[in-house]
């Protein structure tokens, strides 16, 4: 194992033997085993994040190391973007709930982004958000009804499903480490400018892409039932101690002042999953004014323009960079 006191940049330490990168506006995870020198990878980023993916894994784990496994929260876009190539390239087997196996294995789209429920330009923006499937059936594996997480004795997944059908969460009862997904974020994921500057607040999950307010509300109940000391989401910077406890609590006891929108195509009526995927979708909510859309569909095109030219710009920076070799020690 490696060391360092300054990790390199966007990576972070949730915990002994938890690191994170943030990719634009997501994030993955590296889990170590305790009891010996295996890893997994806990979701996949974006499209252009495998290498970053494989950078953060040289640098931790050595340049010809691999996972045992990547374990996936969920399927949407931003969580899954890199996980096909990484799954050819090291040859490794993706585990998710049975619940989200079609939406990795080409059978149904997700319930469609709901651009209505108000709070940012991401949130405006959402209608132009991926909702088709990805196929991975080479590489898909359901992960065991038990819990249990492979090769990871120490960790346990617990279903939170409401932001996608087989949503789950990890947990680490030895020192009450919670890796949430999007169960609940650190960050108001609805506003652009909160997600570009990282804004450091406990909400809901994201709206747009949340079909099932009640079963939402269920899991954050759950998750909050653990007590968990460090919580490390799929957008936003990990939170910890008073401040997650504190914050949690609040959000648990006003769910539907704190993460409910007001409107939306889903709060009356949930989007309706089996495990074939999706069975029906409630009717769009009507938006008077077309123009704007329109708007606004150029704006976020320039946006992900933008964000797309200032990452091959770094990557080309980068591209010489050299890794250190730091024993890291727990």
């Amino acid at each position: 194992m490696r060391r360092t006191t300054e990790l390199p940049k966007n990576m972070f330490t949730v915990a002994p033997g938890v690191w994170g990168r943030k990719d634009v506006f997501v994030n993955f995870f590296m889990i170590q085993s305790l009891t010996n020198d295996s890893w997994i990878l806990v979701d996949a980023g974006l499209k252009w994040s495998a290498t970053k993916i494989k950078k953060m894994a040289a640098y931790l784990f050595g340049p010809d190391s691999k996972p045992t496994a990547i374990v996936l929260t969920h399927g949407h876009f931003d969580h899954v973007g890199s996980v096909e190539k990484i799954a050819d390239e090291w040859d490794v087997p993706v585990y998710a709930h049975h619940l989200e196996i079609p939406y990795l294995t080409g059978q149904s789209n997700y319930p469609p982004p709901d651009p209505t429920v108000g709070g940012g330009l991401m949130a405006t923006m959402s209608f132009l958000f991926p909702k088709s499937p990805i196929n991975i059936w080479r590489h898909i594996k359901v992960l065991s009804p038990d819990g249990k997480i492979p090769a990871m004795q120490e960790w346990k997944y617990i279903h939170t499903p409401g932001h996608a059908p087989g949503h789950i969460s990890l947990f680490r009862e030895s020192d009450n480490v919670l890796i949430v997904g999007d169960a609940f974020i650190t960050t108001k994921m609805e506003s652009a400018t909160a997600v570009m500057m990282q804004t450091k607040y406990l909400s809901g999950p994201p709206k747009y892409f949340t079909y099932d307010w009640q079963a939402a509300e269920k899991s954050v109940k759950e998750l909050a039932s653990l007590h968990p000391k460090t919580a490390a989401t799929g957008h936003g910077k990990p939170m910890r101690g008073r401040e997650l406890q504190q914050s949690l609590n609040a959000l648990e006891s006003q769910f539907h002042e704190k993460a409910i929108p007001a409107r939306g195509r889903y709060v009356p009526h949930p989007a309706i999953t089996n495990a074939n995927g999706v069975v029906y979708i409630p009717p769009k909510i009507k938006s008077g004014n077309a123009t704007a859309w329109e708007v606004f569909g150029v704006t976020a095109v320039i946006f992900f323009g933008l964000l797309y030219n200032a990452n091959k710009k770094k990557k080309r920076r980068v591209a010489n960079e050299n890794l250190l070799d730091i024993e890291y020690n727990f």
